[in-house]
């Protein structure tokens, strides 16, 4: 009887084993994509490092593939930053990865300003007469990050 109940239960362990690795062991969360801004290309709206990172951090949260990055990144993308994506036909290679997608476009959206510039317009900065203090706080943290990009 004893005997009966253990062979019982590792047929059981084993069922449930089997049925584990059937399972995927992690869901994918695309809920994550509202985290990434949507990127225009031009310098009003966030660098473009700020963009590959925010997809970046969704992503890893998320459990996303590269593949998933790209294609999330894409459909992020608007205006100069689109067109650019249009009329770049490596882009569109299935095969692309996450690390050559970026580099494209890193090459074309460099920013031209050097870091000393940057870091110029840091030292200068005054709070505009409209500017609130968050606001203010917000653009003297993106001056930082940018002179200190190099």
């Amino acid at each position: 009887m004893v005997t009966q109940q253990i062979a019982r239960l590792q047929a059981e362990v084993q069922n449930l084993r089997a049925q584990q690795q059937m399972r995927p062991s992690v869901t994918k969360d695309m809920s994550l994509v509202s985290l990434v801004p949507q990127w225009t290309g031009t310098d009003k709206g966030a660098p473009l490092n700020q963009f590959f990172k925010a997809t970046e951090i969704a992503a890893l949260i998320g459990y996303w593939s590269e593949a998933d990055m790209v294609q999330l990144a894409i459909l992020r993308l608007s205006n100069s930053a689109r067109a650019f994506y249009n009329r770049m036909r490596e882009l569109h290679d299935r095969n692309r990865t996450w690390a050559n997608f970026k580099a494209i476009f890193q090459k074309r959206f460099r920013d031209v300003k050097t870091d000393q510039y940057h870091f110029t317009q840091l030292q200068t900065a005054r709070q505009g007469k409209d500017e609130t203090p968050q606001e203010f706080a917000d653009r003297c943290r993106n001056l930082a990050q940018r002179s200190a990009a190099g």
